[in-house]
């Protein structure tokens, strides 16, 4: 396929705010192929803002299997894409938006693959943070395959990092709770393990899978490891408040 092509339909989806038909159901595409549409992208959008984080995706089994696959995904996060805490964000400049609830490692040393480490991911990162990820698809009504998505820079949109907290042990690393509500109610709980057992694990992951394309994690940048409950659509006017215990709280507000 035309990678050059389908990335400008992906940059023109975006900016139209007009989805597009998964690529998958037309043409012959490979994740590689899909990497290098999302990198083709991130090269254009560059050119206005900075790379301030990466995100990874569907590090849980339940969003593996919906896409029978048995890895994650990457995608990048620029300044342009960063909310802060309590912050009001309008709906409109998405286009079927949902938002996630993460753990953030912010990181103080450089991690480049291939055989990164757990242990070289604990060393290199200064502090975690409560984040919400919000995640939009511009491939039209959520319905594709993996290829589509990574294409789509496994459909990232946006992240609101809390206040940093000191690096917990590796051991409770897996066992951050939060609870989940919107508009004061409660709609869903989780633990921290729910992304591959333990979340430095995504990150680890990310640092090799990246390697293969010749790019490194940087020291000041932030990861998105992963959702910890289940992804949810979002309306005008919704408002979500997330508990993430001793490591804090994060809210936010949609308008139109």
């Amino acid at each position: 396929m035309d990678i050059q092509q389908a990335a400008n339909a992906l940059l023109t989806a975006e900016r139209s705010k007009q989805p597009i038909e998964p690529f998958t159901s037309s043409t012959d595409i490979s994740v590689d192929d899909a990497y290098h549409i999302q990198l083709l992208q991130i090269k254009e959008k560059l050119k206005e803002a900075e790379l301030v984080g990466m995100k990874v995706g569907l590090t849980s089994e339940v969003m593996q299997k919906m896409f029978n696959v048995d890895t994650p995904d990457f995608g990048h996060i620029l300044s342009t894409m960063v909310y802060e805490n309590n912050s009001t964000i309008s709906k409109s400049q998405f286009i079927q938006p949902k938002v996630e609830f993460e753990i953030a490692f912010l990181l103080k040393e450089d991690l480049k693959g291939p055989n990164v480490t757990v242990e070289q991911v604990l060393q290199a990162t200064k502090a975690i943070a409560p984040a919400i990820e919000i995640i939009d698809s511009r491939i039209m009504d959520w319905k594709f395959k993996f290829e589509d998505t990574v294409a789509d820079n496994g459909s990232s949109a946006g992240a609101i990092i809390g206040t940093p907290s000191d690096l917990p042990s590796f051991e409770e690393l897996a066992n951050i709770p939060i609870v989940v509500k919107k508009n004061g109610e409660v709609i869903d709980q989780g633990v921290s393990s729910a992304v591959m057992g333990n979340p430095a694990k995504a990150i680890a992951w990310l640092a090799n899978m990246l390697s293969e394309y010749d790019i490194s994690l940087k020291a000041g940048q932030f990861i998105l490891a992963g959702a910890i409950t289940a992804a949810v659509f979002f309306e005008v006017n919704d408002e979500f408040e997330i508990d993430f215990g001793k490591y804090g709280q994060l809210k936010v507000r949609f308008t139109d």
